[in-house]
Parts: C-alpha cells; structure tokens; sequence
C-alpha cells in the first residue's frame, strides 16, 4: 500500500479550507445572518458580541482550514479501501460532519443551541463538507 502523498493532502486540503470559509461566509451572512442572534443572547447577551469579534473570526478561518486538511487526510486514508473518487470524498465528509454533529448535539441536548440552530447549521455544515471534500480530493493525487 503507497503512503499517503503529505503535499497533495496539504493542496487539497487548504483549497478544501477555502471552499469550507467561503460557504461558511455565505451562510453565515446571507442564509443564518442574525437569525439566530437571540439565542445566543439568552445564552449571554455578550455571546453574539464574541462570536463576530476578529479575534473569533480568524478563529473560524484558521479552524476550516484545520477541518479541510483532516478531511483530506481522511479521503487519503480511505482511498485504497475504498477507491478515488466522489463516493469515497463524500464517505470521507460524511465521516466528518458525523463527529461534529454528535459534538454539536451536546450542545443542543444542554440547552445551549436550539433545536432549528442545530439542525439549520447541521444541513449548512454537510452541504459545506460534500462541496469541500469532493474539490479536496479532486485534487489528491497518488504517485503511479
């Protein structure tokens, strides 16, 4: 079995970053916007406040990127069992919007996010992922 080609995993994974940042900046903006501002303000009326400073934005941006190089890596992982190409990207995002789903649900289950938020972000955050590993793994290549 081949190793995993690091500097594909990287390329495909920072481009995955970009396409993860540039939905999020969409949904975020358009779709989700303020919508659901209260509650985050039930929560903690500074909590909204927070969330949109700099410092948590640069958080975000660096953060998917993080996920695009993992989802990437995951593909690479699972290529040779399962094989190259969008079946195996979308195993791969799956896997991932899974284990954030379940983190999320947390949340959700404590009170913190309603149950719209979660399922709101939760349909964006597939979507996102799909889009992100399908061009990620585009872009993964193995040496012949």
């Amino acid at each position: 079995m081949a190793a995993i080609n690091t500097s594909k995993v990287v390329v495909g994974g920072l481009v995955a970053g970009v396409v993860l940042n540039v939905i999020d900046f969409i949904s975020n903006t358009f779709i989700v916007g303020e919508r659901f501002k209260p509650d985050w303000d039930a929560i903690n009326p500074l909590l909204w406040t927070n969330m949109m400073a700099t410092r948590s934005i640069i958080t975000y941006v660096i953060v998917d990127f993080v996920i695009g190089i993992l989802l990437v890596w995951t593909y690479a992982a699972i290529r040779p069992r399962f094989g190259p190409g969008p079946k195996t990207a979308s195993n791969a995002s799956i896997l991932l919007w899974l284990v954030g789903a379940a983190l999320y649900a947390g949340l959700m289950a404590g009170g913190l996010v309603s149950t719209t938020a979660y399922l709101t972000f939760a349909v964006i955050a597939l979507v996102n992922l799909l889009i992100a590993g399908w061009v990620g793994a585009k872009l993964y290549t193995e040496p012949a």
